[in-house]
């Protein structure tokens, strides 16, 4: 699913050497499962499939946002979103951030988060723009 949302889901917004630096295999990464299992994660299913899932770090870090290209537009991720945002409270966070793509960006702009900063990462030597985002709760 990763890797189809970025490879579909952000065609419009990053090229494909951007898409492939992103995520350059449909195979997870080695330390993809220690990373999801260290965090609060949230999976939405529909039928028993996943179709989207986000991520939280104890420190309040949204690492991860992704919901398939075929069931984008459709609350999937507005609903992870409030899963995520119920999980921090209960944890006694009063901040969250993440760092959203030019695809999430405007989702998380619609649902109250704040840009503090554009920037550019680097992943396997390719420059990808992304922007600092956080909101209070």
């Amino acid at each position: 699913m990763f890797h189809d949302a970025v490879h579909r889901g952000a065609s419009l917004s990053y090229s494909p050497e951007e898409r492939d630096a992103w995520s350059p295999s449909p195979e997870a990464p080695a330390d993809w499962e220690q990373k999801l299992l260290s965090r609060h994660t949230v999976i939405a299913e529909i039928r028993g499939a996943p179709v989207g899932f986000m991520t939280l770090g104890e420190d309040g870090y949204l690492d991860f946002a992704y919901v398939a290209p075929d069931w984008t537009g459709r609350g999937i991720g507005r609903a992870l979103l409030q899963a995520i945002l119920r999980e921090a409270r209960r944890a006694g966070l009063g901040r969250l951030s993440t760092e959203a793509s030019l695809v999430a960006r405007p989702f998380f702009a619609r649902h109250g988060w704040r840009e503090t900063a554009r920037q550019s990462v680097i992943r396997h030597g390719v420059a990808l723009t992304n922007f600092r985002m956080e909101i209070d709760i």
